[in-house]
């Protein structure tokens, strides 16, 4: 199953490292590419996706735009601390349109998933929708 809006899952944007009210965090799960969060243009950048419920995800696609590495890490607590690791991605550069990056989960199970922008192709950058495949609940 693909979900484009998480929000519709009842998942949250819990955590963002910087927010601009014309583009705030919460456009990361609307479903919706138009719409977007941006960065305020320092690295690393960050955002926390909380799910209701703990969550089995095979897979998360990340839609975005000038984003470099992305770390993606993981907890099963309640709480939004003490995250593993689950990867470590290079995204290519595209120009003119978006970055789309399917990056596989094998399954992991998750309460809060944890993205982190450690670099970017210019100053800013942008998420436009993280969606997830294989969702069971």
């Amino acid at each position: 199953m693909i979900d484009s809006s998480l929000s519709s899952l009842g998942a949250k944007v819990v955590v963002a490292a910087s927010s601009d009210e014309n583009h705030p965090p919460e456009n990361i799960i609307d479903g919706n590419t138009s719409t977007f969060w941006t960065s305020t243009g320092m690295f690393p950048q960050e955002f926390i996706i909380r799910f209701a419920e703990s969550t089995q995800i095979s897979a998360v696609t990340v839609d975005s735009y000038n984003v470099k590495q992305l770390k993606i890490e993981k907890n099963t607590s309640p709480n939004a601390s003490q995250f593993e690791s689950v990867t470590e991605q290079e995204l290519k550069r595209t120009e003119g349109h978006l970055q789309s990056n399917t990056i596989l989960l094998n399954g992991s199970n998750a309460t809060h998933l944890r993205f982190i922008i450690t670099s970017g192709y210019d100053h800013f950058v942008s998420v436009h929708r993280v969606s997830v495949q294989n969702v069971q609940t």
